[in-house]
């Protein structure tokens, strides 16, 4: 018989860690998106770790702005960003407050909520891709960034909740560059995924844009 995954939410202490610490578990957890359609259940499958100001991939390594602002508040909150001026990706803060790290959510599985998703990602070909890369999954579950900043701990009803799930096997969990991250930044392996799900995005190293003539 297969254990139905834990629908405990995860408290603040699971996120108040360093960022490489919480990127990994957070395989196999499950994120709820609730909306006033229904809810949407998540299983993440692919997440990458950013370091903040020791990370040169990451939005805060250059310090505080009014659009990383939510990185260097409390764990457990979510950012969200706008990227390429057409898609958002969403976050997970972590570590200590004022450090900025935080874990961008790659991929994942759509459980419940699944013809919701459909509506919103008329492209996707089958279901496994309906979450499969950031601003995907972003679009799936419907996030943009009016939900920048939300509390995924909160005690009362929220509109993201990340919940216990079922942690994956540590021999499961895969390692290596993050999709797309430019110089330095680049080399870290910092990207984690459950290894063989089809819901993970393929990897794609960094290319330079070209500049118009």
């Amino acid at each position: 018989m297969i254990t139905p995954p834990d629908r405990t939410p995860l408290p603040r202490e699971f996120f108040d860690r360093p960022v490489l610490e919480v990127a990994p578990d957070l395989l196999g957890r499950l994120l709820v998106r609730t909306t006033p359609d229904g809810p949407i259940v998540l299983r993440i499958t692919e997440v990458e770790a950013y370091d903040g100001q020791n990370d040169p991939g990451s939005h805060a390594y250059r310090g505080r702005t009014a659009r990383n602002d939510v990185m260097f508040g409390p764990p457990g909150h979510v950012y969200v960003y706008f990227t390429y001026g057409m898609w958002f990706c969403m976050n997970l803060v972590c570590g200590e407050e004022g450090r900025a790290s935080a874990v961008l959510l790659r991929a994942g599985e759509i459980l419940e909520g699944t013809e919701l998703a459909r509506k919103r990602r008329l492209s996707a070909r089958n279901d496994k891709e309906l979450a499969k890369g950031p601003a995907r999954l972003a679009t799936a579950l419907g996030v943009d960034r009016a939900l920048d900043g939300t509390d995924a701990c909160a005690p009362d009803e929220t509109p993201l909740r990340v919940l216990t799930g079922t942690p994956v096997a540590s021999d499961q969990v895969l390692n290596g560059p993050r999709t797309g991250v430019a110089g330095e930044g680049g080399v870290h392996p910092w990207r984690f995924w459950v290894a063989n799900d089809p819901t993970v995005s393929p990897y794609r190293a960094h290319v330079p844009r070209r500049r118009s003539s």
